[in-house]
């Protein structure tokens, strides 16, 4: 499956849409939700003494970006939604970018740690590698790129309004070593359930230099 530009401005359109237009029921039905297992996985594997400057990527209304600055790091978000945007700065006082995954413009080492919980999955596969590569280009040296995503077979297509990728595990590991990564880890989620029962692939990946 191969995408032309203006299909991937299509795919970026219609998934942020969907967003747009139900962001405050997001918002809604996830700020309860427990991903401290999750931030620790970043924070743990970030070498040198904290506090950490990090990128909560697909920040979404903020609730993590929250968690993030109440630990006392430089949390910074960044979303393709405007309204998620609009939520996130009024929620948090954070800096916030306004920014389509497929349309980067990052500052190359400003980061020590990108948190990608639930976000990177709506990158195509045929952009993930090029993505990826520039989420690498913003980490410090020996930086960590912690993401967590649906998994499955490697199939990826629309979900009602909203574009995925639902990748294995060694699928998605091949991608970010070719983007310059290696893994420190991985596990899947919600912790203490049967694996069939457990549909997100967490992974902890090191920037290489």
């Amino acid at each position: 499956m191969t995408f032309d530009p203006k299909a991937l401005q299509e795919i970026s359109r219609i998934t942020l849409g969907h967003y747009d237009a139900v962001a405050e029921e997001f918002r809604r039905g996830t700020e309860d939700h427990d991903v401290r297992q999750n931030i620790d996985a970043l924070l743990s594997a970030i070498e040198g003494p904290p506090p950490f400057t990090i990128l909560d990527f697909g920040c979404g209304p903020g609730r993590d970006l929250a968690s993030f600055r109440a630990l006392g790091h430089e949390a910074v978000g960044l979303d393709g939604a405007p309204r998620f945007v609009e939520m996130a700065r009024a929620a948090t006082g954070c800096e916030v970018l306004l920014q389509d995954f497929l349309a980067l413009d990052l500052a190359a080492g400003r980061f020590h740690g990108i948190f990608a919980n639930a976000s990177l999955f709506h990158v195509p596969t045929q952009e993930l590698a090029r993505v990826l590569s520039e989420l690498r280009a913003a980490l410090r040296p020996r930086g960590v790129l912690f993401s967590s995503n649906p998994h499955g077979q490697n199939q990826e297509g629309w979900q009602g309004r909203r574009y995925g990728a639902h990748l294995d595990h060694e699928t998605w590991r091949g991608i970010a070593e070719a983007a310059g990564f290696v893994e420190v880890g991985h596990y899947y989620r919600p912790p203490g359930r049967p694996r069939a029962e457990q549909p997100w692939l967490a992974t902890v990946f090191r920037r290489v230099d």
